[in-house]
Formats: structure tokens, C-alpha cells, sequence
């Protein structure tokens, strides 16, 4: 009972130092940073700037500026999952740095519980698990890189950050109703305005959070083992 409180006690330490260590690395990469939290605010500003405050029924009735700073919450979300956690974890993987990792005590999903603190709810568990399955994954950090931005700017103009459903055509709708990221904001969106509780997205997104969570653990325990 004993050694299992020790190990117990002994990766809450290695997760703390781990958690440290990746906050002032990240802190060292502006770019990262501008592009995930500064990114999402600008183009806010520029698109809720541009529709007005005057509810309209492209926007369910309510000020579009408030639609949309609801929407780009989750903007953030995706861009940590889907461009700076793949690229970073692939960068890592790479070096050599994960193995050092594991020799030092700290277990492999603690890297995933790092970025699972930047974020919130369980959009944030999906998105992360997402990044981390792709870092996991793929080749290397440039394929990492190439792989997010494909799937973030499709995710970000259709499901988040770009026009609203009812302006969009019917495929386009089709096809962001399929999106995560679609379901993520909905989820946030619809209870922060009054508009609904969005109880099925809720339930989809802590589905899909639970499921990609799996698989990047069950994929790097792949990795962990095969090399």
C-alpha cells in the first residue's frame, strides 16, 4: 500500500516539474502564442466589427458581437489541439525528447495533461487528444504542422469562426455539421447566449473526448513500445 502512495506521490511530481518546464517553454515561443490567443481576438474583432450589433435571423436573433466572441472561445481550443500540440509533441518525438522523459520518471500522458490544463471543459480533453494523437502519429513536426493547418482552417471557417449556419449553403452546412469543432462551440455557444443547452452537442463532443483520449493513449503506448 505504501510503494503504490510513493509512485502515486512520485509522478504527481514528475507531472508538476513537467508542467513548469512546458509553461516557460512556451512562454519562450511568441509565435505560438500570437498565433493561438492573439490570432483568435483580431479576427473576432474584424468579423464581429464588420455584422453589427443588430440581431438578425442569421444569428438566431442575438447581437452578432456577442455570437462571436461565444464562437472564438473555442477557437482557441482547436488551434492548441489541432496546430501547437501536434507540432510540439512531434518536435519532441523527434529529439528524442519523450524517450528522456520516460527514462526520467515521467509517464507518457503526462504530456497530454499539460496541454489539458491551457484548455477547458471537454472540448478542450477532445482537441488536446486530437493534437496529441496526431503528434503521436505522424512523421515528423513539419508533417504534424501541415496535417493541423489542413484541418484547423476548414474547422475554424465552418464551425467557429466564419459566417453563421444560415447564411452558409447546404452543403456547406452539411459538412460543418460533421465538424468537432462545430459541436464544441455549440456546446459553449448556445448556453453562453440564451439560445438553447445544446444537450446533444454536449453529449457528442464527451463522446468524442473520450473516445480520441483512448486512442492518443492507446497510439503512443504503440509508439512507447515499438521503439
Amino acid at each position: 500500500m505504501s510503494t503504490a502512495v510513493e509512485t502515486t506521490a512520485v509522478r504527481s511530481t514528475a507531472v508538476g516539474r513537467l508542467v513548469r518546464i512546458e509553461l516557460k517553454l512556451m512562454v519562450r515561443e511568441p509565435l505560438t502564442l500570437i498565433f493561438v490567443f492573439v490570432f483568435p481576438v483580431v479576427t473576432m474583432l474584424i468579423i464581429g466589427g464588420s455584422f453589427g450589433t443588430t440581431p438578425t435571423v442569421a444569428f438566431d436573433w442575438v447581437n452578432p458581437s456577442q455570437w462571436y466572441v461565444a464562437s472564438y472561445l473555442t477557437v482557441v481550443i482547436a488551434a492548441t489541439g489541432l496546430i501547437m500540440v501536434p507540432v510540439h509533441l512531434a518536435s519532441y518525438r523527434e529529439r528524442g525528447v519523450l524517450r528522456r522523459f520516460a527514462a526520467a520518471g515521467f509517464p507518457r500522458w503526462s504530456f497530454a495533461l499539460v496541454r489539458v490544463a491551457l484548455g477547458f471543459g471537454l472540448g478542450s480533453v477532445a482537441f488536446v487528444a486530437i493534437g496529441v494523437l496526431l503528434g503521436t502519429v505522424l512523421p515528423s513536426a513539419r508533417s504534424a504542422q501541415a496535417v493541423g493547418m489542413v484541418l484547423f482552417f476548414p474547422s475554424f471557417l465552418l464551425g467557429s469562426g466564419g459566417p453563421p449556419p444560415h447564411v452558409m449553403g447546404t452543403a456547406l452546412r452539411t459538412i460543418a455539421s460533421y465538424l468537432p469543432l462545430t459541436r464544441v462551440t455549440d456546446a459553449v455557444r448556445d448556453p453562453w447566449l440564451g439560445t438553447g443547452t445544446a444537450t446533444g452537442s454536449l453529449l457528442v463532443v464527451g463522446g468524442l473526448a473520450v473516445a480520441a483520449t483512448l486512442l492518443a493513449a492507446r497510439c503512443s503506448s504503440f509508439r512507447s513500445v515499438s521503439r
